[in-house]
C-alpha cells in the first residue's frame, strides 16, 4: 500500500522546480523518495530519443535477465565494456563497436576495436566483421563480442516498411489473427467537413512523423483570440503547463478547474499566471476525485468545446496514447441567447453538467459584446444544434428519479437505448479499455454490461447483451514501453482489484501496431460496441471501469450513486447533415453549416475503425482512430495483467527494476 501511493505521489509531483523530500513512517517502516524535475526531464529525452536497443543474452541465446538492456539513439552509439556493457572480459574495447540507427528504423554496425564481430540474422545467415569493417543490420540480428562468446539480440522500434509487411505476412500465416492494416494511422486524414465528427490521438514524443499523422498537441487547440477560458482537470503541472502552452498566461480569463489535494493547490496558487483562477468542485462522498477532462474556450466568433484524456502534464501529452475531440460552435443569432431555440440534447447536458461544477462567476470582456458573466448559463448563448456528438458526464451524488438517468452508466443506458442499430450489432461483443481498475464484482459488472448493451436493431429487435473483453497492459508492455516501468505510474491499479478471478475470461491484449502505439501505454478510455471493423457506438471518456465514475445502483435500482466528476462523448450513427459544419472560432472564412434537404438528412453515418476496408470518402463513413486492436486478442497463459503494488525483477528497457 505504502509503494502504491508513494508512486501516485510521486507522480503527482512530477514538475516541481525544487527537490522534494517525502518521508512516510510507521510502527514497521520508514519509506522515502526524491522527486526532481531533471527525473521528467530526462525520461522524456530517452523516450524521444530511442530508436532501438540491444537485448542481452546468455549462451544458450535466451534474455540475460540480470543484464540490463542498451537502449540505442538516433545515430551513432558506442557499445563496449564500461561504457554500456556490464561485462568485465577486458577483451571487449571500451570502444567495441558502433551501430548506427535511424527513424526510418535502418541500422547499421561498425566495428572499432581490435577484434571482430559476428552477426547473424534471422534467417540463420553468418556474417564476419573485421576491425574497421561495416555491415547493415535487420531487426532481430544476433550480434557476437568476440573473443568471449558475448551476445546481444537488436531490437529496432521502428522497422522499415518492408519488416512491417514481412512480420504482418508472419502474423497471419503464425498465429491466424485478424488483418490490421499496418500503420492504418498514416492514411487517416479526415477531411475538414468531418473532423468535428471524429476524435484525434495526442501526439507521443520519439514516433515518426507518419504515426503523428493528424495528431494534436495542446497548441493546436489552444489557438486564435481566445478571450476565456475554462480549464477542467485531475492533475495540474502549472510549469508544464505554461511553458507548453504559453498562450494560457495571456488570455485575459482562466477558470482552472481542478482535482488536485491542498498542497499541490497551494503551490499551484503561489505559480499560477495572475490571470488565472482556481476552483475545486465540491467532493459530498468520499474517495470521490473530480477527474473530468475538458477545455472550454470562448472567442470573439463563438466557443471551442473540448474533451480529451490526457492530465495537464508533461507525460500524459508528450509520453502515452491518448484521445481528444473538440468542436467550434457559433453564438446564437439572438445575442442573448433566451429567444433562440435549444441546441438539443447537447445543450441540456452541458449545461446541466457544468451547473453542478459551481465555480465563481467572473466577468469576461468580449469584442462587441461587452461585460458578460461567465458562469454555467452563459454556455446557452451558443448553438449547438450541429454537435456531433452527445455527453456522458458523471458527477457525485444520491441520484433518484429523473436525475438517475442524466449520470453515469445510466444516462449511457438512457440514450442507447434510443438508438436504432444495424442487424450486425445484435448481441455484438463490447470493449472496455482504460488506464484505471477500480475495485469490482460481478453483479456490478453484469448492472454495467446492461447499460452498454442497450438499444434496437432496425427490426426492433433489442441488440441484447454483449461480451465484454477489458483491453489492459500486460507487465511485459509496461516494460518494454516508451517510459519503462514508470509507465506503470499511470495505470494506478492494485493487484486485490487486478487479480480478482472472475476477470481472468475478460483479459485482452494492448496491441496497437496499426496506430503506432504499442509501445505508448494507455491513458485513453474508451469503450465500444463493434463488429468486425464496424462500430455501433463509441465512446470516448475520462472515466475508468469503477463505480466512482460510472455509479453503482442502490436501493431496489431506485437510486445511483456516485462518487466522482467525469466527462466523455458519445459517437452515434447520425444524420449525414451533422457531418457537414465547417464552422471554426480561429477561421474567419467558416460558415455556419448548410441547410440540407429532405433526402440527405435522412441518411446516417456509419462509424468505423481507420482499418475498416472500404470507402472513406463516402459522406456517410465516419472514420474513428481507435487506436487498438479489433477484434481484441486474448492473453495467453504466459500474459500478466500490469498492478502497481507488485514487484518486478526483470529489468525494463532502461535497465530499472519495478518499484525502483
Amino acid at each position: 500500500m505504502i509503494l502504491a501511493n508513494l508512486a501516485k505521489i510521486e507522480r503527482a509531483f512530477i514538475g516541481f522546480p525544487k527537490t522534494l523530500r517525502f518521508t512516510s513512517s510507521s510502527s514497521s517502516s520508514s519509506v522515502c523518495f526524491t522527486a526532481k524535475t531533471k527525473h521528467s526531464s530526462k525520461l522524456s529525452s530517452m523516450a524521444i530519443s530511442q530508436v532501438a536497443y540491444l537485448i542481452p543474452l546468455k549462451a544458450d541465446l535466451k534474455e540475460d535477465d540480470s543484464s540490463p538492456r542498451i537502449t540505442l539513439s538516433e545515430g551513432p552509439n558506442t557499445i563496449g565494456r564500461g561504457n554500456n556493457v556490464t561485462i568485465t572480459d577486458k577483451r571487449l574495447s571500451r570502444k567495441h563497436i558502433t551501430i548506427t540507427t535511424s527513424t526510418s528504423g535502418s541500422a547499421s554496425l561498425s566495428v572499432e576495436g581490435t577484434n571482430p564481430v559476428v552477426v547473424r540474422s534471422s534467417s540463420g545467415e553468418r556474417k564476419k566483421v573485421n576491425p574497421r569493417g561495416e555491415v547493415s543490420l535487420a531487426n532481430d540480428d544476433l550480434i557476437e563480442l568476440i573473443p568471449g562468446h558475448h551476445f546481444f539480440k537488436l531490437v529496432l522500434l521502428l522497422s522499415p516498411s518492408e519488416n512491417g509487411r514481412a512480420a504482418k505476412k508472419a502474423r497471419k500465416e503464425g498465429d491466424g489473427s485478424d488483418d490490421v492494416e499496418e500503420e492504418a494511422i498514416r492514411g487517416f486524414v479526415p477531411p475538414s467537413e468531418k473532423l468535428a465528427s471524429t476524435f484525434r490521438l495526442l501526439s507521443v514524443d520519439g514516433l515518426p512523423d507518419w504515426a503523428n499523422t493528424s495528431c494534436v498537441s495542446i497548441n493546436d487547440v489552444v489557438e486564435g483570440d481566445v478571450v476565456a477560458a475554462i480549464l477542467s482537470n485531475y492533475m495540474v503541472d502549472v510549469d508544464w503547463l505554461v511553458s507548453a502552452c504559453p498562450k494560457l498566461a495571456n488570455i485575459p480569463q482562466v477558470m482552472v478547474v481542478h482535482g488536485e489535494g491542498d498542497g499541490r493547490q497551494e503551490y499551484i496558487q503561489r505559480k499560477k499566471p495572475a490571470n488565472w483562477m482556481l476552483h475545486k468542485p465540491r467532493l459530498p462522498i468520499s474517495f470521490g476525485t473530480h477527474h473530468s477532462k475538458a477545455i472550454f474556450l470562448v472567442y470573439p466568433r463563438g466557443v471551442r468545446v473540448v474533451v480529451h484524456t490526457a492530465n495537464l502534464i508533461h507525460v500524459d501529452w508528450n509520453n502515452k496514447s491518448q484521445g481528444l475531440w473538440m468542436q467550434d460552435f457559433p453564438w446564437k443569432d439572438d445575442d442573448d441567447g433566451k429567444d433562440a431555440p435549444n441546441g438539443g440534447g447537447f445543450e441540456d447536458d452541458l449545461v446541466d453538467y457544468l451547473t453542478v461544477l459551481k465555480w465563481p462567476e467572473f466577468t469576461a470582456s468580449l469584442p462587441g459584446r461587452g461585460n458578460v458573466k461567465i458562469n454555467a448559463s452563459f454556455f446557452r448563448k451558443f448553438d449547438y444544434s450541429n454537435a456531433t456528438v452527445r455527453l456522458i458526464g458523471s458527477v457525485p451524488g444520491y441520484h433518484t428519479g429523473a436525475n438517475m438517468r442524466k449520470w453515469g452508466h445510466m444516462k449511457l443506458r438512457t440514450i442507447l437505448q434510443e438508438c436504432i442499430f444495424g442487424r450486425e450489432f445484435h448481441r455484438s461483443p463490447l470493449v472496455y479499455q482504460f488506464s484505471s481498475l477500480g475495485s469490482l464484482d460481478e453483479k456490478w459488472l453484469a448492472e454495467f454490461g446492461a447499460s452498454l448493451s442497450s438499444g434496437i436493431t432496425e427490426d426492433r429487435t433489442p441488440l441484447g447483451p454483449g461480451d465484454p473483453l477489458i483491453i489492459w497492459p500486460t507487465v511485459e508492455d509496461v516494460r518494454c514501453s516508451l517510459e519503462g516501468y514508470a509507465a506503470g505510474n499511470a495505470i494506478p491499479s492494485p493487484l486485490k482489484n487486478v487479480e480478482k478471478p472472475f476477470l481472468k475470461k475478460y483479459w485482452a491484449k494492448w496491441k496497437a501496431d496499426h496506430s503506432a502505439r504499442g509501445r505508448a501505454m494507455p491513458h485513453i478510455k474508451t469503450f465500444t460496441r463493434y463488429s468486425d471493423q464496424k462500430l455501433a457506438w463509441f465512446l470516448l471518456t475520462s472515466s475508468n471501469l469503477s463505480k466512482a465514475a460510472w455509479g453503482a445502483l442502490q436501493k431496489n435500482n431506485s437510486q445511483l450513486m456516485i462518487r466522482s466528476y467525469e466527462l466523455g462523448v458519445l459517437f452515434l450513427p447520425s444524420p449525414v447533415k451533422t457531418q457537414g459544419c465547417n464552422f471554426s472560432c480561429t477561421d474567419n472564412n467558416s460558415v455556419k453549416a448548410k441547410q440540407d434537404t429532405k433526402d440527405e438528412v435522412e441518411k446516417r453515418s456509419k462509424l468505423v475503425t481507420m482499418t475498416w476496408q472500404g470507402d472513406r470518402d463516402s459522406p456517410e463513413i465516419i472514420s474513428l482512430p481507435v487506436p487498438y486492436q479489433l477484434p481484441p486478442k486474448p492473453y495467453s497463459s504466459e500474459d500478466v495483467p500490469w498492478s502497481w503494488d507488485r514487484g518486478y525483477s526483470k529489468k525494463d528497457v532502461y535497465g530499472q527494476v519495478w518499484p525502483r
